[in-house]
């Protein structure tokens, strides 16, 4: 639901969207690629297919260096079950405990596909660092542990507007649009 809303609000003077509920569409689509680009196709194309409409897909998560990139594509459940932000961040924080290196970012891939099999990929990363602790009530995942670089603040001290100019998201639709 958060992904839909920065998306639509990313993009908004460009494009009507519609998430899957908008649209009339109530599936789940299972997330079996090894990559955050095969994990958007899955799901654009899987749209694609319920729909006979062109599809956006994202696939996102944060990728830490010094746990060999993880979470990575797991980001949304790695803490366990799906969707549970608090445990995601207490798994990141409890593995980084002693580790001097806590560089990250955050990477998006996202997939625009057609129902005649062509699509368009784009990429979006924004840099930062772990902070040892949560800071800021916006945003959601993993944005209060996520110290942004260039904004000087984390992603969840951060307002909407700001996160969207730099955001690893923002950068892929941004991409997209150039690429349209």
């Amino acid at each position: 639901m958060h992904k839909i809303k920065e998306i639509k609000e990313i993009i908004k003077e460009r494009f009507n969207l519609l998430s899957l509920s908008e649209a009339g569409v109530v599936t789940e689509i299972e997330e079996t690629g090894t990559t955050f680009a095969e994990n958007a196709l899955i799901k654009a194309r899987a749209v694609v297919s319920l729909t006979g409409k062109p599809a956006l897909a994202d696939d996102s998560g944060l990728e830490v260096y010094a746990l060999n990139y993880a979470p990575g594509i797991f980001s949304a459940r790695y803490g366990g079950s799906y969707g549970d932000d608090n445990a995601n961040i207490a798994r990141v924080l409890g593995e980084l405990k002693g580790l001097g290196d806590r560089r990250a970012r955050f990477r998006a891939v996202v997939a625009l596909c057609y129902p005649n099999g062509r699509y368009i990929l784009s990429e979006g990363n924004v840099e930062g660092i772990i902070m040892h602790g949560s800071k800021g009530s916006n945003g959601f995942g993993y944005d209060p542990i996520f110290y942004c670089n260039e904004l000087g603040k984390s992603f969840a001290e951060a307002t909407d507007t700001e996160k969207n100019s730099c955001s690893h998201r923002a950068r892929a639709l941004r991409d997209l649009v150039a690429k349209l």
